[in-house]
């Protein structure tokens, strides 16, 4: 399949920084190629040396690193919107592997056309460097997260910034399908699988979430504002008052 969803790549970066006329033209000038991404497919392995950078279309990715022993250590999800290996405009070499959590469709963009085209758009340059900034504003929540707070804690911070990433993207509006297993969720948050089964019903006997379907993963926030606080959760991390927020359209 190839396009490129111009629309899509144009709302999430004028949510980074505003763009102007000849911001939009330019990117509609892109060539792109979207593909297919079957779920648990590597997009990049820790040591590749990428020739693409990947925007995500529809679905979920993560990004994580493995011990030499392979244990596994997820340090982000990536959503509709995101951008899956930005950093690699400038870093010749991946450090980490990025997967797909799901099945994805992705749209690629050659590095040496994105970086032409933030050499010659500064209003691009802005929102791409932007992006990058709040994904390591996130990355640093991800640590704390995982060192200073509770089990309970962790699972409700990650639940809120689903919601709030997801709602940015006109995904979810207090409720959504969670897209990660028990054991990805441990992955993501330092806990066992059995952990965050105790952690997760937790939540649910609180009266801060509930869940429905055959794989209990349909979630819908029942009391947002003390899931918050359950969380320790302030969204400041997450940088959505960046530039006027535009909804990316759904396909």
């Amino acid at each position: 399949m190839t396009g490129c969803p111009y629309d899509i790549l144009i709302a999430k970066l004028e949510t980074r920084s505003p763009l102007d006329d000849g911001d939009r033209a330019a990117i509609r000038d892109l060539d792109c190629t979207t593909r297919t991404i079957p779920a648990q497919s590597y997009l990049i392995r820790e040591g590749e040396r990428p020739t693409q950078c990947a925007f995500i279309v529809d679905g979920f990715a993560y990004r994580h690193k493995l011990t030499s022993d392979g244990a596994r250590q997820i340090v982000g999800i990536q959503m509709p919107g995101d951008f899956t290996d930005l950093q690699q405009l400038f870093l010749v070499e991946a450090d980490h592997n990025v997967q797909a959590l799901t099945q994805l469709e992705v749209a690629d963009i050659g590095i040496p056309k994105l970086q032409a085209l933030a050499t010659s758009r500064p209003g691009i340059d802005r929102a791409l460097w932007v992006d990058t900034l709040v994904e390591g504003s996130i990355m640093r929540e991800t640590v704390l997260n995982i060192g200073r707070r509770d089990g309970a804690a962790r699972i409700a911070h990650l639940l809120c910034e689903f919601e709030l990433r997801l709602g940015a993207a006109g995904l979810s509006d207090r409720g959504y399908e969670l897209p990660m297993n028990q054991e990805q969720l441990g992955d993501a948050t330092g806990m066992t699988a059995v952990h965050v089964n105790r952690t997760v019903r937790q939540l649910e006997k609180e009266g801060l979430i509930t869940r429905s379907g055959r794989t209990r993963r349909s979630l819908r926030i029942a009391d947002w504002q003390g899931l918050q606080a359950r969380a320790d959760f302030s969204p400041r991390y997450l940088h959505l008052d960046q530039s006027t927020i535009t909804r990316i359209p759904r396909r």
